[in-house]
């Protein structure tokens, strides 16, 4: 593999074996570490369902297992040819041995009966060279067929184009609210492009994924370097938070809400459960109290004596509103509402504040008066 550090030298990285041994591998479309994979097996004694099933990688976000037919010695970052419909495509190992099983499981949660294509041997100069040539046509694709569905006027969004690695066949994303009818574009793309084209429609979601980003925790967005199974999310997955529905802050860089919606909303849901119902307002000696907002992880209700007001609220614990809402069931009117007074734990500060004690030119020179003579 030496000698492909010098057909793409900008784009290699050193991956290291348990025997010290390094071998140049390749990330050739500006990223490694889309839908990232750790083998944490590696330097384990071999243990477990051996298989000969490997996980390889190909542009973004795409991905797929092939079968070890001829028996190679593999390891992630090899760069190899497999099978494809038709000819063949030029992929890089992310995972072999016991935990690509664990991946299928992953990816097709149901049981999987899908024959797994063959991966031909491991990519020669020629292979590499094809493919480069293969993926410096992408971009232009993409922009001259965005031109060609302009000129035809149709409704879709072209995403991304993916070359095989053979230099026969490229797809197509993209993204559509309705059903199109691109007959006429494959068509002429067939004229212009001399190759085969395969049109696949995807989601806002997916999109992202395959474009990439940094969401607004400061992370990379999920679906870029784990999330690979979309479930819809709901405008109640926010309000079980108590979160601000406010459209741009639920939103994510697909426009749809983020999926992150979803992760913590079950825990919100086992709590809330425990809180009292606030469709009634509390009856007081003083007037109704009206519920106005929950902190639901502090187990605090907030009230107002204001219906139409965010003002004065009172805060309430769970416990007193529960308590307050059952002498209501039995007819009786607490005099009025007490805010929850929590006892304040004195800090007692381990280090003592000497700020303002000492004067700040205390380590100045002092200036040598000058004998008269």
């Amino acid at each position: 593999m030496a000698e492909l550090n010098s057909i793409i030298p900008s784009i290699s990285y050193k991956d290291h074996d348990s025997t010290g041994d390094s071998s140049a591998h390749i990330c050739p479309r500006g990223g490694c570490f889309k839908l990232e994979v750790h083998d944490w097996l590696k330097d384990l004694p071999a243990a477990g369902t051996q298989t000969d099933l490997a996980e390889i990688r190909f542009k973004s976000t795409r991905k797929g297992f092939y079968k070890n037919v001829n028996n190679l010695k593999l390891a992630a970052g090899d760069i190899v040819a497999v099978e494809a419909s038709p000819g063949h495509d030029i992929g890089i190992i992310t995972l072999t041995g016991p935990l690509v099983l664990e991946q299928i499981k992953k990816y097709h949660p149901k049981n999987h009966t899908e024959e797994y294509k063959k991966i031909y041997r491991k990519a020669n100069e020629s292979d590499i060279i094809k493919w480069r040539e293969a993926i410096s046509r992408e971009k232009e694709l993409l922009v001259r067929t965005r031109e060609i569905i302009e000129q035809l006027g149709l409704q879709m969004k072209l995403g991304d184009v993916e070359f095989q690695g053979d230099k026969t066949k490229a797809i197509f994303y993209y993204i559509a609210d309705e059903r199109v009818d691109f007959r006429e574009l494959i068509k002429i793309m067939a004229e212009q492009f001399k190759i085969r084209i395969e049109m696949r429609q995807i989601g806002a979601r997916q999109e992202a994924g395959r474009i990439g980003g940094v969401g607004p925790c400061g992370r990379e967005i999920c679906c870029t370097t784990w999330l690979t199974g979309f479930v819809s999310v709901s405008t109640g997955a926010a309000r079980y938070q108590d979160l601000s529905m406010n459209p741009q802050k639920l939103a994510g860089q697909c426009s749809k809400l983020k999926c992150c919606l979803n992760y913590e909303v079950q825990h919100y849901y086992d709590l809330i459960k425990k809180f009292p119902d606030t469709s009634k307002p509390i009856e007081t000696l003083d007037g109704l109290a009206f519920h106005k907002k929950t902190d639901i992880l502090k187990r605090t209700m907030w009230y107002s004596f204001d219906k139409n007001s965010m003002a004065n609220m009172i805060p309430l614990s769970v416990d007193q509103v529960t308590e307050l809402y059952r002498m209501n069931s039995e007819g009786k009117k607490p005099a009025t509402l007490k805010p929850d007074q929590k006892p304040v734990r004195e800090v007692v500060l381990d280090y003592q504040n000497s700020a303002g004690k000492e004067s700040v030119t205390r380590f100045d020179k002092q200036k040598k008066r000058r004998r008269k003579k």
